[in-house]
């Protein structure tokens, strides 16, 4: 999680293509994803319509390997053979093995946040938010599952996926992606829209639902309940905010070059640091979390972004915030994740006492569930979750006001 500063609404950046016109419990996740590569924003244009490839060219989870690399490694056996194109920049559209979809860009003063786009663009708009160090792909396999006439765009968080990374000597505050979300809204022209968030993706769907309740009509957390709760040891709080200081200027005196893996080590290491995620999962976040270079693959994720500054609230602030929320509230929790209430009750009475303020503050309005599977369900194995989001969506709709 982390902070920023969003006074107001952003003026609205360069139209992306699409319907509106111009266009407590944090995952204990280790390092993973990425390595600066930046490019200039460029405009936010019309795409050309998307390729469609045969079914035969799309059967591999696409994962790029080097021209010199013999096709026959264990990753390769598992994605199927792709060419090492498949995650340059300059790819706009492409057929994905799961349905079609879009690549946008957003334009931001220090470059541009970046998102995939689903469904038609007159459809019923949602907006997805990755986890921490994850990035949009993170939502590949589940939202093909959701309702079709929904417009659905993940975007990728400043410093993740496809997105720029924010200035030199600017840390990764929660409120920075609070804001990348309202930008992103501005740019789409959404006045009223649902958010679906994943992990730390929940967290920033909730402060923004907290912020701005009105242009949100359904609020939809995996894996997370909205908000990440203050230490109930003072110290350990002020060693957290240390940290983040401490970790900023070390990164910046090293100045280390990003390392680049195989193919194979580098969805290894992503395996190794996220015991949640399955091997195919991990490849899918891979496709959108790592650039091919001479030397193999390098994570796109800033070093900047495992430095970690957070909001947290006590369980009396989480109570008044929750009766600002002006809709209805999904909140799934998987019993082998990060946040398995009947454990986390023993050892833990914030999140006890979060949970029996959502069943008396909000009793109406939130519908809580417990789902087998692990902290990435969604990813791993959607049909688990889709046919719940899929209810959740279409009971009682609001349409947006645009």
């Amino acid at each position: 999680m982390m902070e920023g500063k969003d006074g107001g609404t952003p003026p609205a950046p360069s139209p992306p293509s699409g319907r509106n016109g111009p266009g407590p419990a944090e995952r204990q996740e280790a390092e993973a994803r990425g390595a600066p590569r930046r490019r200039g924003a460029g405009r936010c244009s019309r795409p050309a319509p998307p390729r469609r490839r045969s079914a035969s060219s799309c059967r591999g989870l696409a994962l790029p390997s080097r021209p010199d690399r013999a096709s026959s490694g264990p990753l390769t056996r598992l994605l199927g053979p792709t060419p090492s194109a498949w995650l340059s920049r300059d790819i706009t559209f492409e057929h994905s093995i799961l349905g079609m979809f879009s690549e946008l860009k957003f334009p931001v003063p220090w470059g541009h946040v970046a998102a995939k786009a689903w469904g038609p663009s007159d459809g019923h708009p949602v907006l997805c938010l990755h986890g921490w160090l994850d990035n949009a792909n993170t939502f590949d396999k589940l939202i093909p599952l959701l309702p079709r006439d929904y417009y659905y765009v993940a975007m990728d968080f400043s410093g993740h996926g496809l997105s720029s990374h924010r200035p030199a000597g600017s840390p990764y505050h929660f409120l920075d992606y609070v804001s990348d979300v309202r930008r992103v809204a501005a740019a789409l022209q959404w006045r009223r829209f649902t958010l679906m968030g994943h992990s730390m993706g929940g967290s920033v769907a909730g402060m923004f639902s907290f912020l701005y309740p009105e242009m949100v009509d359904k609020l939809i957390l995996l894996e997370n309940l909205g908000f990440l709760l203050a230490p109930e040891d003072t110290e350990a709080w002020l060693k957290s905010k240390r940290m983040v200081i401490d970790r900023l200027l070390s990164l910046e005196a090293k100045q280390q070059t990003p390392k680049a893996r195989s193919p194979e080590a580098a969805l290894q290491r992503l395996l190794e640091a996220n015991r949640h995620l399955t091997a195919e999962g991990g490849a899918i976040l891979l496709q959108r979390g790592a650039t091919e270079t001479p030397a193999g693959l390098v994570y796109n994720r800033d070093m900047r972004v495992r430095t970690q500054s957070r909001e947290s609230f006590t369980v009396e602030q989480c109570v008044k915030l929750l009766q600002k929320i002006q809709d209805r509230v999904l909140i799934i929790v998987a019993q082998d994740g990060l946040l398995v209430p009947h454990k986390l009750h023993s050892r833990n009475h914030f999140v006890k006492a979060l949970r029996e303020a959502f069943e008396s503050t909000l009793k109406e309005h939130i519908q809580l569930v417990e789902v087998p599977g692990s902290h990435f369900v969604h990813l791993n194995e959607p049909e688990v979750v889709s046919g719940i989001i899929s209810n959740f969506l279409t009971t009682q709709n609001t349409r947006a006001r645009l």
